[in-house]
């Protein structure tokens, strides 16, 4: 069973809750979250977005949640204790046909999130959180949209090393390569970004409150290359970057066969796994529990957290969305932004 993330007893951070895709859940899981008490109880949130998109989504939820109407600039001089909601008023629900990707729904999420960011960047905010965007629908409005991850450094002006990282039942899973072909990974990897990688991710554990993480590292070659039948980047490549991470005091091991590391890591209690390529680690996590993962932006000054699902536009407005990833979502950001706040006035 998965250990609910919590905030400090002391400290609700306040939480920037940028709404996702319109045409999609983000609405319904935007409204569900502001009712929520397990959210609420761990955190402040600050949901910016227009609350006629909130109030459709909060009707197919038959929800009526109490939110207090604020501003960007008035969050710049006071926190509000209750659920907050600046409404920007640029979009309204007839713009939007739900399940289907458009300009309106990329602009709407682009300035949502642009906006929530802008609050943590200048520290009037401890975290940013958002509901599923839509791939397609950020590049009509982003046409040289990648990630998220590309789209957070742009917004503050990020010049540190950051990492997309899925959580799922305690298990971490990191990556060294991420949104490339997969003829590229093995000329991409050296011992240096294997290593770049292990110390994010060790520092990423550390802040979400695991004193002493434990890293189990993937091969990239079927039976982790077989001692070199089948390839000799893990003997040349990922080996040496293993070592070099246990002379930083990193505990790292591996590497191990991919098909069965996932197996491996919870029952000798590693925290994280590295892999080597995105669905390397993306297929088994999605397999593990598609509905309940979560997206953790590392490496910023802030915790950036999302839902590891998407839009799921077959079954937008009908009132059936889960929660459950949206709300560790949110519990992991408040976890993550109270250590750091603990940290920075200890």
């Amino acid at each position: 069973m998965t250990n609910t993330p919590h905030a400090s007893e002391t400290h609700r951070p306040l939480i920037a809750l940028a709404m996702g895709d319109p045409a999609g859940i983000s609405p319904e899981l935007t409204a569900r979250l502001a009712a929520d008490e397990q959210v609420n109880a761990a955190a402040r949130l600050v949901i910016i977005g227009d609350r006629r998109i909130f109030d459709e989504g909060a009707r197919a939820a038959g929800l009526s949640p109490e939110l207090v109407d604020t501003t960007l600039e008035a969050l710049k001089g006071s926190a509000p204790d209750k659920v907050a909601f600046v409404d920007l008023g640029h979009l309204t629900p007839e713009e939007i046909e739900q399940g289907v990707p458009s300009l309106a729904g990329g602009t709407f999420c682009s300035r949502n999130f642009n906006e929530a960011l802008a609050l943590a960047g200048d520290g009037h905010v401890e975290a940013v959180c958002f509901t599923p965007f839509n791939k397609q629908a950020m590049r009509y409005a982003n046409p040289d949209y990648d990630d998220e991850i590309r789209f957070v450094t742009r917004a503050i002006g990020f010049e540190g090393k950051a990492r997309e990282f899925n959580i799922l039942d305690n298990i971490w899973n990191a990556r060294v390569t991420s949104h490339i072909p997969l003829a590229k990974v093995a000329e991409s990897l050296s011992p240096g970004a294997i290593l770049e990688e292990l110390a994010l991710t060790d520092q990423c554990l550390r802040q979400s409150g695991i004193e002493s993480p434990r890293i189990a590292v993937a091969g990239l070659n079927p039976h982790a290359g077989d001692g070199g039948n089948f390839g000799s980047e893990e003997e040349e490549i990922i080996a040496p970057a293993v070592e070099q991470a246990a002379e930083r005091g990193i505990e790292a091991v591996g590497p191990f066969p991919a098909d069965t590391v996932f197996l491996r890591a919870p029952r000798e209690g590693y925290h994280a796994v590295l892999t080597m390529y995105h669905d390397q680690g993306q297929i088994a996590m999605k397999l593990m529990g598609f509905d309940s993962g979560v997206t953790m932006l590392g490496g910023f000054p802030f915790p950036v957290c999302t839902p590891a699902h998407g839009t799921a536009y077959d079954i937008a407005g009908r009132g059936i969305a889960d929660i459950g990833a949206s709300r560790q979502a949110l519990l992991l950001a408040a976890k993550m932004a109270s250590r750091l706040q603990q940290q920075a006035t200890a």
